[in-house]
């Protein structure tokens, strides 16, 4: 079955650059794209929607989200909107009500995010464990994320919990070990919280190398709170992503350019935490590829729109609008390591957006409004 969508006032492809058609037309067939270009060159098509001139860009593409959890941590931010200091000892509180719920309270939860990250325009995300933090919950929780997407992410090494705070040596070889191994059949990604008060560089080598030799494909949390190894750990081992970059030396950015590991940025977490946010300009400006993603979790970071992160990546961290754009799509795509997400282009998924807006300029511009028309997500329109 194919579908023309046809009357199309901007058309924003991220095809190599942002690349803009107007007065375009897309066919989609099936899962696949077939066909991009000017609206009156357009082939005939099964069914038919007319965009009204409205803007369509491809489905965001959020790359960093904590999804599976249960519990609720909203005094936690209150405290620190009246001056308490995010310091991450706040995911124990999540990990405790986490093992204490049942599958379906699990699964529901992260569905219902799933469902509001959908109708946002967002339409890949991949989900990480972590809030299990034992071999039967980790891989429960990878089991549930496996139902709701295909990236998902083994991350056992979020914190030490308080069953080991006093041998983290021993949870670091439990992670590295039987965990890993309950883990990867269900996880495409492994990833380690690389952080003072979390684990430091040995740590995290450690369990990334274990991680790669199952066959999982490496992300990092790095330099969030304060300068450290991460980024350089993620280069030095090949990870796809380095998560935060917060705290960057130069050494740090020179490493992110001269690789192929994306620097992904995480703004509501510097919204929510009150703490200073990542300069995207200066990574840009020496050849970093940058992506934008929600960090949805229940303590740092509870927003699931990535337009909202995209205002934030324009307003606060020197993003222009077509960056931003492209961070949220094609940028998250490239720290997935995937080719056929973020651009509209045939061969590409069938993930649309329209945008009750003529231009994408919009999504910054009016930061806030639900601009989200109609998404398409393998050609089907939710």
């Amino acid at each position: 079955m194919t579908l023309l969508l046809t009357n199309i006032g901007e058309l924003v492809t991220q095809d190599d650059a942002v690349g803009i058609i107007h007065d375009a037309a897309v066919v989609l067939d099936g899962e696949r794209i077939a066909w991009v270009g000017p609206a009156a060159a357009a082939p005939a098509a099964d069914e038919r929607i007319d965009a009204a001139g409205r803007a369509v860009i491809p489905g965001f593409v959020d790359s960093h989200a904590h999804l599976v959890f249960a519990g609720d941590r909203a005094a936690e931010f209150a405290a620190r909107m009246a001056g308490e200091s995010y310091t991450g000892g706040g995911i124990r509180t999540t990990v405790a009500a986490t093992r204490s719920a049942g599958d379906d309270v699990l699964h529901a939860g992260a569905d219902r995010l799933v469902r509001e990250m959908r109708r946002q325009g967002t339409t890949t995300i991949e989900i990480k464990s972590g809030y299990g933090l034992s071999v039967d919950e980790e891989a429960r929780s990878l089991r549930i994320a496996r139902r709701l997407t295909t990236e998902t992410t083994f991350l056992g090494a979020h914190v030490v919990p308080v069953e080991y705070q006093d041998r983290p040596d021993d949870y670091v070889a439990l992670v590295a070990g039987p965990m890993l191994e309950a883990a990867a059949p269900h996880a495409r990604w492994i990833d380690v919280f690389c952080e003072r008060g979390a684990f430091d560089g040995d740590q995290a080598r450690e369990i990334l190398q274990a991680g790669a030799r199952a066959g999982l494909g490496l992300r990092i949390h790095a330099n969030q709170l304060s300068a450290g190894p991460g980024v350089r750990i993620a280069v030095e081992l090949g990870a796809a992503s380095a998560d935060h970059c917060t705290h960057l030396s130069d050494a740090d950015v020179d490493a992110l350019a001269g690789s192929d590991t994306v620097a992904t940025l995480l703004p509501g977490a510097e919204f929510s935490t009150r703490s200073p946010y990542p300069d995207a300009r200066r990574l840009l400006d020496a050849g970093v590829v940058v992506a934008l993603a929600t960090d949805c979790n229940p303590g740092s970071s509870f927003t699931s729109s990535m337009p909202f992160c995209l205002a934030l990546g324009v307003r606060e961290m020197g993003l222009s609008p077509a960056e931003a754009l492209w961070a949220a799509t094609a940028g998250g795509a490239r720290a997935l390591r995937r080719d056929d997400l973020g651009v509209i282009r045939p061969g590409a998924r069938a993930d649309l957006v329209l945008l009750n807006a003529p231009s994408y300029l919009h999504l910054a511009y009016r930061p806030g409004v639900p601009l989200i028309s109609t998404v398409l997500h393998d050609g089907v329109p939710l």
